[in-house]
């Protein structure tokens, strides 16, 4: 199986699924995790770089978090202004 480097946005991907797996094992699932929660951790994650690694790479994260035994229940986008929150739950 030859290697194949991962594009920018699923590093990215990559970092926004770490971000919520740090959360969720801080605070136990299940839990709501909102944007400014997440940038707590990774300040480089803005709210448009979540919404988009979310819409583009859904299955990096949920692997991700699968992977440490948590489920994504629901992603909410409220829209600009209103917040985007993640809903975790036990794998």
């Amino acid at each position: 199986m030859a290697f194949k480097p991962k594009s920018a946005a699923e590093t990215k991907a990559a970092e926004l699924a770490s971000a919520i797996v740090r959360v969720a094992d801080s605070e136990g699932a299940p839990l709501q995790i909102g944007v400014d929660r997440l940038r707590q951790g990774n300040p480089r994650l803005t709210p448009l770089a979540i919404g988009q690694m979310f819409r583009r790479h859904r299955d990096v994260i949920e692997a991700a978090l699968s992977e440490r035994g948590y489920s994504l229940v629901d992603y909410a986008d409220q829209g600009p202004g209103r917040g985007m929150e993640f809903e975790i739950g036990p794998g």
